[in-house]
């Protein structure tokens, strides 16, 4: 016989799937396709084991990294993607996301669903070494995927350089090197003409 707990997690991992239907604004390297939310978690997954050496934390605890990695974005089944430089949609993103964590993590059992809530609570709360450096990965990761598509993203929007650094620069509280590499990518970007820079005092504002 089949347990309800069995029956509940096979519910969640069937409910998931949805992730891979939650397109984002940056694109693929290599097609220029959207990627989409399951895509990214991957991806981060991925640069967190790799760049984990250079956290600043160096007792990190990686295997809590990579749960919250993996979790976090569960809430844009619901909620939907909101674009990173969107100052309307983010006023009201975390009130959305945190109903959304309500429904999707109670999909589960009740021990797991209190424990994939505590992930997520804690990813969004910054404070513990875990999620600054989960944090890092996840803003750094789409700086990557748009320095390395001519910017298509910040052109499509019209985000300039000034809005990029001060979004990312949390990066640094969970690796400096990591946020000391993005400084220059982005400053690369800039020269190449693949990011506006900064607007001038007194002109007007772009994106």
């Amino acid at each position: 016989m089949i347990s309800e707990r069995l029956e509940s997690q096979i519910r969640f991992i069937k409910e998931v799937d949805a992730l891979k239907e939650i397109f984002r604004q940056t694109v693929c390297i290599r097609s220029g396709r959207a990627e989409n939310d399951a895509e990214h978690s991957w991806h981060l997954c991925l640069t967190a084991i790799v760049l984990a050496e250079s956290a600043n934390a160096k007792d990190l605890d990686l295997l809590r990294v990579l749960k919250m990695l993996i979790i976090h974005d569960l809430v844009e089944i619901d909620a939907g993607d909101t674009f990173a430089y969107d100052t309307a949609g983010m006023a009201g993103q975390h009130d959305r996301e945190a109903i959304a964590a309500d429904r999707i993590f109670g999909v589960l059992p009740g021990d797991q669903g209190k424990a994939f809530r505590a992930l997520w609570d804690e990813f969004e709360d910054k404070k513990t070494p875990e999620s600054r450096f989960a944090t890092a990965v996840d803003r750094f990761q789409p700086m990557l995927l748009n320095c390395s598509t001519a910017g298509a993203a910040w052109k499509r929007h019209g985000i300039t350089h000034d809005r990029v650094l001060a979004r990312n620069s949390v990066i640094a509280d969970g690796c400096a090197p990591l946020w000391e590499y993005a400084q220059r990518m982005v400053q690369q970007a800039v020269d190449s003409g693949q990011l506006e820079p900064a607007p001038k005092a007194g002109g007007p504002a772009s994106g």
